[in-house]
Order: C-alpha cells, then sequence, then structure tokens
C-alpha cells in the first residue's frame, strides 16, 4: 500500500486511458505483443489470439494449446455480443465404466487431478481459428509471428510466473516429457529474469501458422498426440482429435441494477455468477458499504445458493437438460434470498462437485478502434495441466477431464464424447445494448464469485475499474469435508488482507468460518468504454506480473 493522493487506499495505481486501442492481461510482453497487432492493422480478435500464443508461451502455468478456451466477442458492425464455447470432450470410444476401472486400478476415488486420465480433448487450437476464421482481420501467419519470434529467441521470466513454475516442476517432473519440455537441463525451472525458449512450440506455432487447425487435429501430429496419450493410459484416440470442434453459444444474461452482466451458458459455471448477483440485487449494498459485516455474510450466503444449483446442474447441455432460464429467473433468485438468515451463516446446503476447487488460467481483454472488445479466457487446468507433454511439442494436455464426476445420474458424470463442467468463464457489461466492459478474473471456483465481486465494486461501491480489481477480495469454499464433495459445516471464507478486525470478528460471532491464504483470489483483467468518447480505461491484476497498455 502506498500514499497516493487519488483514489482508494488500496489501489495499486491508476487506470489506463487510450483512444484508439487497449490490451489487458497478466505478462507484460504479451500485453505488447496484443498492441503491436492492433497498430499493424488488427483488430481486436487478431490481438486476442497473438496475446493467447504469447501466453502459451510465458505463462504455461496457466494455459497453451493443450487447454480450452471460451470467448465473448463484442462486434461493432453488428451491435452484438457472440460467445464461443471452445471446450474439448472425453473419449468417444469410451464409457463410465471403462473409467471407473481405470481409476480404481491407478487406486484413486475419483479422476486424478494429473496424467492420462484427466486429459480431454485440447479446444484451444480449433478455438483460435473459428474465433479468427469469423471475425480476424489480418492472416493468421502474422498473428503467431510474434509467439512463433520470442518462443526461438526467447524472453525474460516474470516473478510470479516464475513462483509457479517451479512450484508445478516440483508436482509434474513424474510425468512424461515434462522435464524434457519444461525444464533447464532437465533439473530445474528457469528463475525470474532468466531468459526461456522453447524451439519445439515455435515449430508447432509455425506449422499452425501454415496448415491451419488441421495441422493439430489431424494428419502426422495429431497421430503422435494420440499415439502419446494411449501409450499412458487414456482413453484418447486419432478420432477424438479429428473429429472435435468448438460451438457458438448465445451468451446469458441479468440484469444487475440496470446493467446488463454476460455470461456463457454450461457447460461453463458463468451462471453462478449471474445467480449470485439475481440474489444480492434486493440488498441495498451501497447503504451497507464495502467490507461491512452485513456485505460480506449476504455475498458468502447469495454464493452457498448458486453453488448448490452448480453442484447438480451444470453440465454439458447436450447430455441433460439444464433449466436455465429458471435458474436465471428474479422469482427464483427471491426464493433462495429467502431463505437467508441475515444473522447466521448457513450450514449445509448442498453438495459441490468433486474436484473443482482449484484452477490455473490466463484471462485477457482486447479493444479496438473501431468498438470491437474482446472477453477472452484459455487454461490448461491444475496449473501445467496433466503434466504430460507430447514429445518435440512445446506443451502440455489439460486435466479437464479430472472435472468429471464417476456418480451415476449426476448431470456431470463421465460419458464418452461429452464436455466435463467447466471453471473458466469470460464476462462482460453491457448497458442499454452499449457494450461498457470485458472483464474476468481467473482462479478455479473463485471465478463467478470474483466477477460477482467486480460487478458490486463497480456498481454498488463506486469503484473505478483498477479499484474494483484491487479491492480485497471473498472467497468462500466447501471444503470442510476431505473429499470436496459437500460443503459441511458452512464451509470456509478466505479473506484479503484489508477487511476491518471488527468485521472479522462480526462474521465469526455469524457462524463463518474465517482463513487467511495468499493466492487464493484470482486474477483480474479489464477493460471499459466510454459510451459518450469511446475512450478506453484498462486495468490489472495487481496480484499477478501482468500490464494494461493502450495507444
Amino acid at each position: 500500500m502506498a500514499d497516493r493522493v487519488t483514489g482508494s487506499a488500496f489501489a495499486t495505481r491508476s487506470e489506463i486511458f487510450a483512444a484508439k486501442g487497449m490490451v489487458a492481461t497478466s505478462q507484460p510482453l504479451a500485453a505488447q505483443v496484443g498492441i503491436d497487432i492492433l497498430k499493424m492493422g488488427g483488430n481486436a480478435a487478431d490481438g486476442a489470439i497473438a496475446v493467447n500464443a504469447c501466453l502459451g508461451l510465458m505463462e504455461p502455468t496457466g494455459c497453451g494449446i493443450g487447454g480450452d478456451l471460451f470467448v465473448m466477442n463484442w462486434d461493432a458492425n453488428s451491435g452484438q455480443l457472440y460467445g464461443l464455447n471452445g471446450s474439448g470432450r472425453s473419449a468417444i470410444n469410451s464409457s463410465l465404466a471403462e473409467m471407473r476401472e481405470a481409476v480404481e486400478r491407478a487406486k484413486f476415488k475419483r479422476i486424478p487431478e494429473q496424467g492420462a486420465l484427466s486429459v480431454s480433448i485440447p479446444g484451444c487450437v480449433d478455438g483460435w481459428f473459428r474465433f479468427h476464421q469469423r471475425f480476424g482481420q489480418l492472416p493468421m501467419a502474422e498473428v503467431l509471428a510474434p509467439a512463433i519470434h520470442y518462443a526461438e529467441e526467447g524472453f525474460p521470466l516474470s516473478e510470479v510466473i516464475a513462483y509457479y513454475w517451479e512450484r508445478s516442476l516440483a508436482l509434474q517432473a513424474e510425468f512424461p516429457g515434462f522435464l524434457d519440455t519444461f525444464s533447464v537441463d532437465g533439473n530445474r525451472a528457469p528463475k525470474k529474469g532468466e531468459c526461456w525458449k522453447n524451439p519445439s512450440l515455435a515449430d508447432t506455432y509455425r506449422a499452425l501458422a501454415e496448415e491451419g487447425s488441421d495441422a493439430f487435429y489431424k494428419g502426422e501430429r495429431a497421430r503422435k498426440m494420440a499415439d502419446f496419450l494411449a501409450e499412458n493410459g487414456s482413453f484418447i484416440r486419432y478420432e477424438d482429435f479429428a473429429s472435435h470442434q468448438s460451438d457458438w453459444v448465445d451468451p446469458i444474461s441479468t440484469n444487475y441494477r440496470e446493467y446488463d452482466v454476460w455470461e456463457l451458458p454450461p457447460n461453463g459455471q458463468g451462471l453462478a455468477a449471474l445467480q449470485i448477483l439475481n440474489i444480492l440485487g434486493e440488498y441495498d449494498l451501497g447503504q451497507m458499504g464495502f467490507g461491512s459485516a452485513d456485505h460480506i455474510h449476504a455475498f458468502i450466503e447469495a454464493k452457498k445458493h448458486a453453488f448448490a444449483d452448480r453442484a447438480r446442474l451444470y453440465a454439458d447441455p447436450e447430455f441433460c437438460k439444464i433449466p436455465v432460464q429458471q435458474l436465471l429467473s428474479k422469482e427464483y433468485a427471491d426464493a433462495q434470498r429467502k431463505k437467508i438468515n441475515p444473522d447466521k451463516a448457513a450450514s449445509e446446503i448442498t453438495p459441490d462437485p468433486a474436484g473443482l476447487h482449484n484452477g490455473d488460467t490466463v484471462y485477457l481483454s482486447t479493444a479496438d478502434k473501431d468498438g470491437n472488445m474482446v472477453s477472452f479466457i484459455q487454461s490448461n487446468y491444475h496449473g501445467m495441466g496433466s503434466g504430460l507433454c507430447p514429445p518435440d511439442m512445446g506443451f502440455a494436455f489439460q486435466t479437464r477431464g479430472s472435472g468429471f464426476t464417476l456418480e451415476e445420474n449426476h448431470a456431470n458424470v463421465y460419458a464418452a464424447g461429452k464436455r466435463p463442467f467447466h471453471t473458466i468463464i469470460p464476462a462482460f457489461i453491457t448497458k442499454d445494448n452499449h457494450p461498457l466492459c470485458a472483464f474476468g478474473v481467473m482462479g478455479g471456483e473463485a471465478q463467478p464469485q470474483a466477477h460477482a465481486q467486480i460487478v458490486m465494486n463497480l456498481v454498488d461501491f463506486g469503484m473505478n475499474l483498477q479499484e474494483a480489481g484491487d479491492a480485497p477480495r471473498i472467497v468462500h469454499s466447501g471444503d470442510s469435508d476431505p473429499t470436496g464433495m459437500r460443503m459441511t459445516d458452512g464451509g470456509s471464507v478466505f479473506l484479503e488482507s484489508g477487511f476491518p478486525e471488527a468485521t472479522i470478528q462480526e462474521l465469526t460471532r455469524r457462524g463463518h468460518k474465517i482463513r487467511f491464504e495468499k493466492g487464493h483470489f484470482g486474477g483480474y483483467q479489464a477493460i471499459w468504454r466510454d459510451p459518450i468518447t469511446g475512450v478506453y480505461a484498462g486495468a490489472s491484476e495487481s496480484r499477478k506480473d501482468g500490464q494494461a497498455i493502450g495507444y
């Protein structure tokens, strides 16, 4: 905390302002690449893909082409918001019985968070090309060129990423190909400030630039990846790569105090953020005041109810019917709100899904001179993913398959060709059909909770874009049962430093179990567009290595 002459005491810096373009992401060199793409005539879609390609190299602790992506894109020409689900599926020729048998044979109680059983088809590359085909402007070769350059020439590692890289190496060194792909001399992680190269990833990116997505999902590389996974115990085969495709989906929204807040529908968890906001909509949060016991209590209890629905209903809509409109209705929110005791924490509602607590992700937003705005999130899940790295390709496979449950008749039960429950969610805000804000907060189960908090900070508490992300955060976790299957005894409330001691004491009196832990609160990036002037404001997460930059 510094003694700034303007803004809130907890603000780390001012918002960034620019008239023609803006990029906000978690690595400064990647953000600058995005601006370079905009300056050379690319649009927000081009910039987002270029940034993500760089992050796959520069922040492999959170993302990469072995993972999935989700996008919301405000298209200035049509005046509409579009959604893309770029998540992959389980193996086509597999079954719940086979997965259960494999999990038991490996001596696990549920699908593990690392290793071959956790791998689902990577959707990132197809997502890039499908997004670019519809909205991109520059040739894909030009979009990927900066990432190829940095992969060949190297870049100096930033501090927070170096910290997580070292932690991942200790956890994943045993998996095939991991040390060959992500270590220095096969035995250590690169250090802060040390230059890192990934020539194998450069070769993979170059093939994508020259041959398109078929270079990843069909032909020699796809067979190489499929054979590698099969050799290590995965059910995934070549036909799973060859048949994969992303899907355009309609974003869903709720109106919160005259602002329309948008998320993507399940298989992601964005619906939970909207449900939280619906429940909170009748509380006078501004009168309660930010950081008060009433504010935090109302938020936590709303979250518990939203996550109860998340646990039992959020899944791949191709495999089960999800009552999205009912869950989004104000009448349903009213009924949930009536169950909240203003003076006592609820001890138990319904189970949380297994294995959906932690995740590492990157979020980025871009905006261009024409008013196009992109909200873009991409992830390996669980840090650097499954640990499995196909030979000479420069990346790790994701671990999204661990998001399935093995519980029969559950909406999110494992099945062939099914998308797992997903934690990563981009967000968007409009008002009177004008685009205002592309934002997101990475961080597993913290994401919908943080989305709701960002909206509250902006709308109820009058914070600016940077303050809304710098403000101390709240994360509730139903983790008191060691299996992670259900919330008991009210779960735990993680609070960042900065909340008053009197607030903590009052929350404890109401029955909340308060805990403190660093690194539990996600990573925020955002761009805001002034609907009158068109000027952009940018904000970047102070808890990460990032940067908002404009021109």
